[in-house]
């Protein structure tokens, strides 16, 4: 697709080769043009009509000079040669180089594919789609306490040509697909919202051949009935079990981001400048892994066109290193991980998470719960909120339960988790035997760009921790 749209625009190699000489006319260290062309839908049901819906087609090419830790970037949505030259005059007019510095010869690497380079669009008939979603209606309105049910199913594919001037050539075939599952429930004159959902890179049958239709309607029905029954949660510090799985967002948010190149080149991390040392219970081991099938927040390359890899950050307890894109390692002397991600072409790459979870430790999670004498357990997060910089944190678990004598409990609601990212790596005292990944929802914010990434963990316990309640 993107050859063939290139093609169309004469676009070959060798015209991209003499781009890129032109980039470098400016004497940049390092310059890349990041051609993308996207498709993508989603549909979206509510009570049993399909009410919204849209299809969308993109495309463009970003032009990127960097010197030292200053960049000149433009793009433009428009793929004929005028445009392009257009947006490669304007980012090297701003990089502020002066000598001049040809780019490496053009080459093709074939690495391993981490999914299928098929669009997940053609899947399934339009008449599938919606029988997709009306089953997770029908699944849900079994209930009678159910009074509302949303369902939506999106889909994208992606193709993208990058092209540097250190001699990437690479091209990458980005399927995407996911559905998401919302229930009202009402009892009693009480109503209650939960929702569920998971997808990956995949194409949509994806769902049907593992009956996720059903599975995530049960799950967000069962989380609705849990919060019916939920009481207002305790304050207070207090031993907190956390779930396996989704929470591992609070590892993303409290202490990934912390862990990107970026910020610790420029000191603002709390873990800068603590390579070997010590900054997690010894029971601690968290990396980055990119090359997981068809995962979420996986990719073959990255968006500068380098192979992804598993970087291990934490190692039982040291921190052994950061997530890097080129221009931070070249600027801390060290190479890229495959972490250079970027929304789309009109944005420039950075360090960013793909999928980023803790390995499975050796204690049992009932162990876990018979040691708590007076706590919490939460199975599930909501949204939080995170400084990078300090790594403070907030977060709002979906579900949980009281812990009273060493047994589970009374479900509660209301319950928000506050602490730093580094002190609480201090604080974990068992770590479960049960990693799981999330189900395939991530979207990870950073400087104002979007893209999807992976969490996960094995269930954890956090000796001491703050709890916010909304018990009087």
């Amino acid at each position: 697709m993107i050859k063939q749209l290139l093609g169309e625009h004469k676009i070959n190699e060798n015209e991209v080769f003499n781009l890129l000489s032109s980039l470098s006319e400016t004497g940049a260290e390092y310059s890349d043009l990041y051609f993308q062309h996207s498709v993508a839908e989603s549909w979206v049901l509510d009570e049993g009509i399909v009410k919204d819906g849209s299809y969308n087609i993109s495309h463009g090419v970003g032009a990127r000079c960097v010197s030292g830790d200053k960049t000149g970037f433009s793009y433009s949505d428009d793929l004929n040669i005028k445009a392009i030259k257009g947006a490669v005059d304007f980012a090297k007019g701003i990089s502020n180089s002066n000598s001049s510095k040809d780019p490496e010869i053009l080459k093709t690497i074939n690495y391993p594919t981490k999914y299928a380079a098929l669009s997940p669009l053609d899947s399934l008939t339009s008449k599938e789609k919606v029988d997709l979603l009306r089953e997770i209606n029908s699944i849900a309105r079994k209930e009678p306490k159910v009074v509302q049910v949303s369902a939506s199913l999106s889909g994208a594919y992606t193709e993208v040509l990058i092209a540097s001037t250190d001699g990437v050539y690479q091209i990458d075939c980005r399927p995407m697909v996911r559905v998401s599952v919302t229930v009202i429930v009402e009892h009693n004159g009480r109503i209650e919202q939960a929702s569920s959902g998971g997808g990956g890179r995949y194409d949509y049958g994806y769902f049907a051949r593992n009956s996720l239709a059903e599975t995530y309607t049960k799950e967000a029905l069962r989380l609705a009935f849990v919060a019916l029954e939920s009481k207002d949660a305790p304050a207070g510090k207090m031993p907190v079990i956390l779930g396996s799985g989704w929470p591992g967002v609070l590892l993303h948010e409290a202490i990934g981001h912390g862990l990107e190149g970026d910020f610790n080149r420029k000191g603002s991390s709390v873990f800068s400048g603590k390579v070997g040392e010590k900054i997690a219970s010894d029971k601690c081991t968290i990396v980055d892994n990119g090359t997981i099938a068809n995962r979420r927040g996986s990719l073959t390359i990255d968006d500068e066109g380098t192979p992804t890899q598993e970087t291990t950050l934490i190692e039982n307890g040291i921190l052994k290193g950061y997530m890097m894109d080129k221009m931070n390692g070249r600027l801390m002397n060290k190479p890229s991980t495959g972490n250079g991600r970027r929304e789309s072409y009109a944005h420039i790459p950075m360090p960013r998470m793909t999928n980023t979870y803790m390995l499975n430790g050796k204690d049992h999670f009932e162990d876990m719960v018979s040691s708590v004498e007076d706590g919490i357990y939460a199975k599930n997060f909501d949204g939080g909120q995170v400084d990078i910089t300090s790594g403070k944190f907030v977060f709002s678990a979906n579900e949980a339960y009281l812990i009273k004598n060493g047994k589970i409990t009374t479900p509660i609601k209301g319950a928000t988790l506050i602490g730093a990212g580094d002190e609480v790596l201090h604080q974990i005292s068992m770590v479960g035997d049960d990693l799981k990944l999330d189900p395939g929802v991530g979207v990870c914010g950073k400087d104002g760009q979007s893209v999807p990434v992976g969490v996960g963990q094995p269930s954890l316990k956090i000796d001491m921790l703050t709890v916010g309640g909304t018990q009087l």
